[in-house]
């Protein structure tokens, strides 16, 4: 008789206090060092606060070039404008896509001034053959996120890629090549369990923002409120809790290619860091 080989956890991140922008406090789940571990995804922030003078001072306008950045919005409201002429309001339950690609300058800046502000930003890798390519973004209102209920009564919100359990199959809002990211927000009630089946060979992270999850395997392991998993490599995944629990999953396929990061820069080589620093001194920048 032959028995699922079960993704397990690797290692637990409980990720570190911060701020960035024009001081938005948040929690950087991966970030820095190490970032093949954590390959196709190069940065993962928190943000969670109902105090203004935490995120009032929003993100001014700033640059990116060499990868993708996707914001979800749990609560609360953010204008975002950049140079390309796009404008959108992202709104409780909503996400934004955008490819900086070879350049874009925006602004993230709250459209509130008091209440909860929370949310995630993941920040997702672009291969070396399309990272000069044309910058792109695209707003999702809430009901544009696909949703689905499992026979057991989880709730899923499909941001990316193609959801699976069994015969239940449902495509995401956004489907990419290459590094093919599967983005879900799942929602297990009190005694419920999922099963998501994932592709072979995809770094897989799970972050629980609500309640706990126990991810079963050869040896069950407990992922508590704020912490970040990182699993193996496996056939089967197992995700289950006694208390209810809430927790973005996320996977996809490694890219297996040299990162050169300086700050919102992500290249390939030194030079083409060099490169995004002149082309941002002299006004040609995403142009």
């Amino acid at each position: 008789m032959s028995y699922p080989h079960y993704r397990d956890v690797i290692d637990l991140h409980s990720g570190r206090a911060t701020a960035d922008g024009a001081g938005v406090r948040l929690t950087r789940l991966i970030g820095g060092g190490a970032l093949e571990r954590f390959d196709p995804f190069l940065m993962l922030d928190a943000f969670d606060s109902s105090e203004a003078g935490d995120y009032i001072g929003g993100f001014p306008p700033h640059p990116h070039r060499g990868f993708e950045t996707v914001t979800y919005m749990i609560e609360g409201r953010m204008r975002h404008e950049d140079h390309l002429g796009h404008r959108g309001l992202l709104e409780s339950g909503g996400v934004q896509w955008m490819t900086a690609a070879r350049g874009i300058i925006h602004s993230e800046m709250p459209e509130q001034e008091q209440g909860r502000l929370f949310g995630f930003q993941l920040w997702l890798n672009l291969p070396a053959a399309d990272k000069m390519g044309p910058a792109g973004y695209r707003d999702f209102a809430p009901g544009e996120i696909p949703r689905l209920r499992t026979e057991r009564g989880v709730e899923v919100a499909v941001i990316a890629g193609q959801f699976r359990e069994g015969a239940l199959q449902q495509d995401g809002a956004v489907l990419r090549p290459h590094t093919e990211p599967q983005l879900y927000d799942l929602r297990l009630p009190a005694g419920g369990c999922v099963l998501p089946e994932l592709p072979h060979g995809f770094n897989v992270l799970l972050h629980v923002f609500e309640g706990e999850l126990t991810v079963r395997g050869r040896q069950d392991r407990t992922v508590e409120r704020g912490q970040l998993a990182r699993l193996s490599d496996g056939d089967s995944l197992h995700l289950s809790s006694a208390g209810g629990a809430r927790a973005l999953l996320i996977a996809g396929r490694p890219l297996g290619e040299p990162i050169v990061q300086y700050g919102p820069f992500v290249m390939n080589r030194r030079e083409e860091i060099e490169q995004a620093l002149a082309d941002y001194r002299d006004g040609s920048f995403g142009r």
